[in-house]
């Protein structure tokens, strides 16, 4: 039964409600929400069962954010934050989407509700197939369904037409089947959500110290003398970061954010779990907040280096040092200091100050700081990595922790902090559109077959592959592909010219409402659903921010008998492409028992164990609370993987973004009321905001001069060299305190406004952070 359009929450703008901003998360507060979320979705007796089997050594994986579980003797019965619970509530409600949903909407009515609605509908539960000329999906059985999709893609002339995204929630099982399918069939088009965040990280790290992971652990952050945070609200996207930030408090740790906005996870933190979290103010987070401007961290990050050398000029010393270089550690293991540091003193402060917004003085009491610590961990997230600059800036991160020798050491390094609760596995697993060839070697020699060896498409060259006609197939592997990416009219569009479009999805979103020719929705089980196929209950893994891998099992019973696994898709969808109709395998197919391997997921893993380095004696290892944490070169033995075999200072002009007179630099982020495409509620709680989404938070010194005033309805409307007017409509203007010159809005409403080929330099990643807008009074 659908529900009315009151939970539609595309509303009037002049509607929205704005009080004060909070200074502290979490709390009573954060209990409450979460609780009343669960209880209205999932009813008392799962609400309990599922929480208090989040995040468990026996139970499964939250189905959020990538944070790290602590140790099995130091984990809590109650391991999950807010979000995390609202995550659950969602994938275990007990509402479902019937074929009668459909049969009732057509796919243009469903099409103008906003994905809040959607999603509240429930659980998909039946395979839906939409063909050309349609108004209605229908449903069809999953047999025709692989029949369909095996036939399309035979169909295509060659395999490079066809694309497979993956989400970052796919386990490791599935990822891996899923990339053996896709390069088997032919091609390495596997774009994936990483692209659109951390695929700078992950370029930045691979050329510096020759991995593209995060070097820390868990223990590494809390007993950290100082963690700078850039670029990142932990508060929202990453609340159990605020109890390891927390416990490194407790240890004397000092705590610098650096972000255009102030955001409450990084003021206060009460932590729910203890008596002065629920009853008192909690604990200080940040002793220093740098407001620097979008765009402009590059510059704090050089200014910071500029700091060092100055005082290793002037003869001074880092803690647990002679000097304030580690230069045992730059001598041993470094390359290209001398470049670095001659660029460092040609680059003046006057630069960095109006490329940051700063001063000078504020620069050097962090600069301060540093000199004062031994073990310093630098993090950042999508607040740094969707710039077009991102790359440098992220090098830039590197360059500072190499100049101390704050990496291999413990309590130091440098900490991307994943937003999706297995993005980096599956990059790990091969979901990637350029893996390394020794990768592919031994997946050829694992399955016998001849893997392809030409780069694929990533998200942004997928889309506009889909918009020129050369890719006319795409699947999605979990996901809101169209509510993700870049551009939304042009990603809409290229998705609508495909022959066929395939969603493998546990809720209804966008992205079934902008089908291809074709359209087949596959219906899937969730991270918390049980899962059990003939040899038994089955379990699958997943890697975290810190690249520890552990088991994760649902329990929950799933929304409708025969709803297959990710896994079980995979399988099916490769038999059928892979055998005639008479059941034999077809000419070059990888010589992989995919029945065998839906039957019993431990088959998968022994694979995964002959294929990908790091997972000797998988099966065992898992078996242990918490599982086991993947090699990692520069944090264990000062090793890097690099083209010199040492860790690359690099030498990076100072740039930032400029904006014309008038205009301002928004960035899109979440509210508190989401995770990624996924829209929970109408509040931002700790921005004040309640009642709706179309807000855009701008200094009020800036609207002044733009003059406009808070309370003012305008459209956004974004401006790029292609000369293309993209328009966001009817936004509530909001003074709010942010850098001057910058401005903030939710996605997915302004991810309009991000231009496709506005990406940044060598990861090709939408510069979501960086999009130059004007205020225009919106139509009466």
């Amino acid at each position: 039964m659908a529900t009315t359009p009151a939970d539609d929450l595309d509303r009037p703008a002049d509607t929205v409600e704005v009080g004060r901003r909070k200074r502290t998360a979490a709390g009573v507060p954060g209990v409450t929400t979460a609780m009343q979320h669960a209880l209205r979705e999932m009813g008392p007796v799962r609400t309990l069962s599922g929480l208090l089997r989040m995040n468990q050594p026996a139970g499964f994986d939250c189905m959020s954010c990538a944070w790290p579980d602590p140790s099995a003797p130091d984990r809590s019965h109650a391991e999950f934050c807010e979000n995390g619970a609202k995550a659950l509530a969602s994938e275990a409600t007990r509402k479902k989407v019937r074929p009668e949903l459909f049969a009732e909407h057509s796919i243009d009515a469903l099409y103008e509700r906003d994905d809040h609605w959607l999603n509240r509908q429930g659980r998909l539960t039946t395979p839906m197939l939409r063909e050309d000329g349609d108004t209605h999906y229908r449903p069809i059985s999953w047999e025709d369904a692989f029949r369909r999709i095996a036939d399309q893609l035979r169909s295509l002339d060659s395999p490079d037409q066809a694309a497979f995204y993956t989400s970052g929630r796919t386990s490791n099982e599935a990822a891996f089947l899923y990339q053996l399918m896709v390069r088997g069939y032919g091609t390495n088009n596997l774009p994936d959500c990483s692209n659109m965040c951390h695929e700078s990280s992950g370029e930045a790290l691979g050329k510096t110290i020759g991995i593209g992971k995060g070097s820390v652990t868990l223990h590494d952050v809390e007993t950290a003398k100082l963690i700078l945070i850039a670029g990142q609200n932990p508060g929202t996207n990453h609340p159990r970061m605020l109890t390891s930030l927390e416990k490194a408090k407790e240890q004397g740790a000092r705590i610098v954010a650096i972000n255009p906005l102030p955001e409450a996870g990084l003021t206060h933190y009460r932590n729910p779990q203890r008596v002065h979290g629920m009853l008192g103010r909690g604990t200080r987070i940040a002793d220093v907040h740098l407001q620097v401007r979008l765009g402009g961290d590059l510059g704090v990050f050089l200014g910071l280096g500029k700091v060092l050398l100055e005082a290793e000029d002037a003869g001074r010393r880092s803690i647990g040092l002679t000097s304030v270089l580690d230069h045992a550690f730059v001598e041993q293991h470094t390359v290209g200091i001398e470049e670095y540091a001659a660029n460092l003193r040609a680059t003046p402060w006057s630069d960095i100050e109006e490329a940051t917004g700063l001063s000078e003085a504020q620069i050097r009491e962090v600069g301060e700081m540093l000199l004062d610590s031994d073990r310093t961990i630098v993090a950042w997230a999508m607040g740094l990595t969707q710039h077009k600059h991102a790359v440098a800036t992220i090098k830039e991160i590197v360059n500072l922790v190499l100049l101390q020798g704050n990496l291999g050491r413990p309590g130091a390094g440098l900490l991307p902090v994943r937003g999706h609760s297995n993005v980096q596995g599956d990059r790990t697993m091969g979901i990637f559109e350029k893996m390394p060839q020794p990768f592919l070697d031994r997946l050829e020699a694992e399955f016998g077959f001849a893997s392809p060896r030409e780069a694929g498409h990533d998200t942004v060259d997928t889309i506009r592959a889909m918009r020129d006609g050369r890719v006319r197939f795409f699947m999605g592997m979990g996901g809101n592909f169209l509510k993700a990416a870049p551009d939304t009219a042009v990603t809409e569009a290229a998705l609508r010219s495909c022959a066929m479009t395939v969603q493998v999805s546990t809720k209804l979103n966008h992205s079934h409402l902008a089908p291809g020719r074709t359209a087949i929705i596959l219906p899937t089980l969730g991270r918390s659903d049980l899962d059990v196929q003939r040899t038994g209950r089955q379990r699958v893994t997943v890697e975290d921010s810190m690249s520890m891998v552990h088991a994760s099992s649902g329990h929950l019973q799933p929304p409708a008998k025969g709803l297959l696994s990710e896994i079980a898709i995979v399988c099916r969808l490769a038999s059928a492409l892979f055998h005639d109709d008479d059941g034999r395998p077809r000419p070059g197919a990888p010589e992989a028992d995919w029945q065998a391997m839906e039957d019993d997921y431990r088959l998968i893993r022994r694979h995964i164990e002959a294929v990908v380095p790091g997972f000797v004696d998988y099966e065992r290892r898992i078996d242990d609370p918490g599982g086991f944490r993947l090699p990692h070169g520069p944090h264990d033995v000062r090793t890097f993987e690099t083209t010199s075999t040492k860790a690359h200072f690099t030498t990076t002009p100072l740039w930032w973004p400029r904006t014309p007179p008038g205009r301002l630099l928004l960035q899109t982020l979440r509210s508190h009321d989401q995770y990624n495409t996924t829209v929970y509620g109408p509040d931002d709680r700790y921005r004040g905001i309640h009642g709706g989404r179309r807000v855009v938070l701008v200094n009020a010194a800036d609207l002044d001069e733009l003059g406009f005033a808070d309370g003012d309805v305008v459209d956004l409307v974004s401006e790029f060299t292609d000369g293309v007017e993209r328009r966001a409509e009817a936004f509530r203007v909001v003074a709010y305190d942010t850098a001057r010159g910058c401005a903030a809005a939710y996605f997915p409403e302004t991810n309009v406004l991000v231009p496709l080929d506005s990406t940044a330099d060598d990861s090709n990643t939408p510069t979501s952070k960086s999009v130059v807008i004007r205020l225009e009074p919106a139509a009466a």
